[in-house]
């Protein structure tokens, strides 16, 4: 149940405000501890980003006497128990014990109580459901500790019952699993995801695509994806990937992992979906993504397919005419796929060299100015109007052509002589 501890391996539990949070939550017959993800990153010796409390105290009275220590709070989640702390610049969740009562897949109502072993028994999986003294003793009331140690992700008490608490939960297993699991995922948890995997259709999109987002962010989240495919939960939130295959995301994890590339959830995401514009708009209307990932992966599904540039001199043409962006991505991955490929095609090899080169290329290239404009054009005679457009576009086109070699003089000369 207990036994271990974060104690010499956990800086952040030695931060002044924290501890005082702690102490002035413990006073008269109430208790605070550490719980989740930061005693799990902890003892994985993975990074803390969050750290979240429980406590006995009710809503009601954390906010009494945080306040009277001198603290900022912030009534986030108030009626499911949680307010968020602001002690000297840092946030933290305070969350009294509770029990979900009522659930319908998407939301809980609460009851909040005093029993840590219920608490615990509600949450998700169990290396999730660890707790820490502000002393930094582990309390673990639900095997978590034995789970770490083996790296295996396991639903607490039944799968399909945690599910049906939360159909997101679907999501996370994989997503957890991804980040933290070894070997095959929980042959329980798997079946209760396959069996209840239309209950995703209940979720709102954004709870969705921010998990799935999450997901492909870890350091390797091929596993993750092949067990989803067979599953059939991946077809469920990512139709477009059915007929696609998630079989590149190795080849672009080892390109990443070799080339010092940042782990990138959208070129991940590119990688496992095809590039057809129409799919891909409708793809993220669906997912409710942001504007900025919508065009972005609207950019690198019209962008030229790389090999119509096999040198610096055509791969200059192509970013001039289209954006630089999308060619960016096309080409980490038609890299990445290059490299996979090389060790039983020796004429992979010789791609994926031709593609570095590109890339290089392209990562330091600068977009030239066209070095004509409207006024030269009437200067010499042509009357404004649709001529004048015609006549820039016609030179546009021979200047790039010549690898952007023709200088203004010799434009004009050309639009001189009508010749261009």
């Amino acid at each position: 149940m207990s036994g271990a501890s974060i104690a010499d391996r956990a800086g952040w539990l030695r931060d002044e405000s924290l501890q005082r949070l702690l102490s002035v939550l413990s006073e008269d017959g109430e208790e605070a501890r550490v719980a989740g993800g930061a005693i799990r990153n902890t003892l994985l010796g993975q990074p803390v980003t969050d750290i979240d409390i429980a406590t006995t105290n009710v809503p009601d009275e954390t906010e009494r006497r945080v306040a009277a220590a001198g603290f900022k709070t912030v009534p986030t989640g108030k009626e499911h128990g949680t307010i968020t702390v602001i002690a000297d610049g840092h946030a933290y969740e305070v969350t009294t014990l509770r029990d979900d009562v009522e659930t319908d897949g998407r939301r809980a109502r609460v009851v909040f109580g005093r029993d840590w072993k219920r608490d615990a028994e509600r949450r998700d999986f169990t290396i999730n459901a660890l707790y820490a003294t502000a002393q930094g003793d582990v309390v673990d009331l639900v095997g978590g500790l034995a789970d770490l140690e083996t790296r295996a992700l396991r639903f607490i008490g039944d799968a399909e019952t945690r599910i049906r608490e939360d159909y997101l939960r679907i999501l996370r297993f994989f997503r957890f699993f991804a980040w933290y699991g070894a070997g095959r995922p929980d042959a329980d948890g798997i079946r209760a995801c396959a069996r209840l995997k239309d209950g995703l259709a209940r979720l709102s999109a954004e709870r969705v695509w921010s998990e799935l987002r999450k997901l492909l962010a870890a350091p390797d989240p091929s596993r993750a994806l092949l067990w989803m495919r067979q599953s059939g939960v991946l077809t469920a939130i990512l139709p477009e990937s059915e007929k696609w295959g998630i079989d590149a995301i190795h080849g672009l994890v080892a390109a990443e992992r070799d080339l010092g590339w940042q782990a990138d959830p959208m070129l991940r995401l590119a990688a496992i979906i095809p590039p057809d514009t129409e799919r891909v708009s409708a793809m993220a209307e669906r997912l409710k993504m942001s504007n900025a990932e919508a065009q972005r992966l609207g950019v690198w599904a019209g962008a030229s397919p790389v090999h119509h540039a096999t040198s610096e001199a055509a791969m200059a043409k192509v970013a001039y005419r289209g954006d630089v962006g999308g060619l960016h991505d096309r080409l980490r991955l038609a890299l990445a796929s290059a490299r996979a490929r090389a060790a039983q095609d020796d004429s992979a090899l010789i791609e994926a060299g031709g593609n570095a080169r590109l890339l290089r290329f392209l990562e330091t290239w600068q977009k030239p100015a066209f070095p004509v404009k409207g006024s030269d054009l009437t200067a010499l005679g042509i009357q404004p109007g649709p001529g004048v457009g015609e006549t820039l576009r016609t030179l546009e086109e021979a200047w790039i052509d010549s690898g952007f070699s023709l200088d203004r003089e010799k434009l004009i000369d050309l639009a001189r002589a009508g010749q261009p």
